[in-house]
């Protein structure tokens, strides 16, 4: 995923603002799987994605953009094939809207910084919030804990 981020001018873990440019430019920016995710609403096959199994010690990110979604710490083995997470790492991560598709109920969740789609939230959770976020493993871009820690480091 590095060249993703290489070559996405718009991708930040640092800058907190807004990204708001059309579907046009995103579709020159990300490889064609994520955007199909991120941009058109789309489902990676269950239990194939890269993270659905991941027990690594890290934060989880918006690949289209580069914004703090979920702490490792908040993830969680559902067997719903997809990584679930029972909380976002900050109420203003993620950005919430109805999703009536395909016949159901239920409750898109996108980035807070790109509105990119990652996945959908439902109500049987484990404590303490008793949600199940299910995101795509797509949209998401991993730092381990480590790998973070030795960034810090090196800054000192």
């Amino acid at each position: 995923m590095d060249s993703t981020r290489k070559e996405n001018p718009v991708f930040s873990k640092t800058d907190t603002a807004k990204v708001e440019i059309s579907n046009e430019e995103w579709k020159k920016i990300l490889p064609a799987d994520v955007y199909n995710i991120a941009r058109e609403k789309g489902t990676e096959r269950a239990f194939t994605g890269k993270y659905w199994d991941s027990k690594e010690g890290g934060t989880y990110y918006c690949l289209a953009c580069g914004n703090p979604l979920f702490n490792s710490n908040g993830k969680f083995e559902s067997n719903c094939g997809w990584p679930s997470f029972f909380e976002p790492i900050s109420k203003g991560s993620i950005i919430y809207a109805p999703d009536n598709t395909y016949g159901m109920k239920r409750t898109e969740v996108m980035c807070g910084k790109c509105k990119a789609h990652l996945g959908h939230v439902f109500d049987d959770g484990p404590p303490p919030t008793g949600l199940r976020y299910c995101i795509n493993s797509v949209i998401l871009d991993f730092e381990k804990a480590k790998d973070a820690e030795q960034k810090f480091d090196n800054k000192q």
